[in-house]
């Protein structure tokens, strides 16, 4: 009922303005052309800029290390003190091997530094050294299997490291913006690495240090393949006028093929009707022309009645006559 309804709304609007449905199409077509236009000049026309940064990464020489031995834990300790070169500092890496059952290696600074232990595991799930990392004076780690390692940020921050983006009006201020973030100085540099073991241990353990050290390398305004954002931008405006028109012109054409139903059936009921009349008047036709043939032979019948009917009064009026001339 509710689509009939709007299917004569329809059909009533277009008998009012026959070129309704052309004019319905074009605008459409207007609309989802200006539209495209319009995200792909604001996707093409960005202030955006994508910047990339160099990572150079330096194994550090550690030198000897100093050895202790405590004898009442009968444990070894063995500490390396390194001087790091804390411009533009990002990650600073321990790793140790050749390391005794139940050794615990550990790096400290002064100023503190990010790790965790999901930190450069790439099959850490849900993971995201902004959140999780805790910024600590030393960091620790056990041994396994006779190695360890520890990974830390000097800032959990992705923007001072490989590549981000910037805001800016000109290429002279995104550079500008993009060396402002890249280029820090980690203050103090230096750092200790101890490793403790078990035992008297003569023979120190290998253990590597490494830091990565970024530089900006590039800067470039952010673009997109202009034909590919317009065709995607064009598929999403065309999407969005589908929802609205497809069901309208639906309705509509349903209507239509109603109507069309309804004027199919009452034209053959007015053939019917015409036919059942044609064959009422002839038989009317017929009727009369039997009622008038009954008509005309009755006619010789009635003229013979007549003629008896004057001759038998005739031949009384000639007998009282001549009854009366006798007497």
């Amino acid at each position: 009922m509710k689509y009939s309804h709007l299917g004569s709304n329809m059909r009533k609007a277009l008998a009012q303005n026959p070129n309704l449905l052309r004019t319905l199409i074009g605008m459409g077509v207007t609309l989802i052309f200006l539209l495209a236009y319009a995200v792909y000049g604001a996707t093409i026309s960005t202030e955006y800029f994508i910047y990339k940064s160099n990572s150079q990464e330096v194994e550090l020489e550690l030198g000897e290390p100093e050895r202790y031995y405590d004898d009442s834990s009968d444990s070894t300790t063995w500490t390396w003190d390194v001087e790091l070169n804390g411009e533009n500092l990002t990650w600073v890496n321990l790793s140790a091997s050749s390391l005794s059952t139940g050794a615990v290696i550990s790096i400290s600074n002064a100023a503190g530094i990010y790790s965790h232990p999901d930190l450069g595991d790439e099959d850490a799930k849900e993971f995201s050294c902004s959140t999780s990392c805790l910024k600590r004076n030393e960091h620790l780690a056990n041994s396994t299997d006779g190695m360890a390692e520890i990974y830390s940020l000097t800032d959990p921050d992705p923007a001072l490291r490989g590549t981000g983006t910037v805001y800016a009006d000109s290429l002279k201020e995104a550079t500008k913006k993009a060396s402002e973030l890249i280029e820090t100085d980690f203050e103090p540099a230096n750092v200790r690495i101890t490793v403790q073991e078990q035992g008297d241990r003569n023979v120190n353990p290998s253990v590597v240090l490494t830091q990565v050290n970024e530089e900006l390398s590039d800067i470039s305004q952010f673009e997109v393949d202009a034909a590919t954002e317009f065709m995607w931008a064009l598929a999403a405006v065309i999407g969005c006028f589908s929802m609205v028109l497809v069901p309208s012109f639906t309705v509509y054409f349903a209507a239509r093929a109603k109507q069309n139903k309804l004027d199919l059936k009452l034209e053959a009921a007015k053939v019917e009707l015409d036919s059942n009349s044609d064959t009422e008047e002839e038989k009317t036709v017929v009727e009369e022309i039997e009622d008038k043939d009954k008509t005309e032979d009755q006619k010789p019948v009635n003229i013979t009645y007549n003629i008896q009917n004057i001759a038998i009064q005739d031949s009384v009026l000639v007998d009282s006559n001549i009854s009366n001339e006798s007497e």
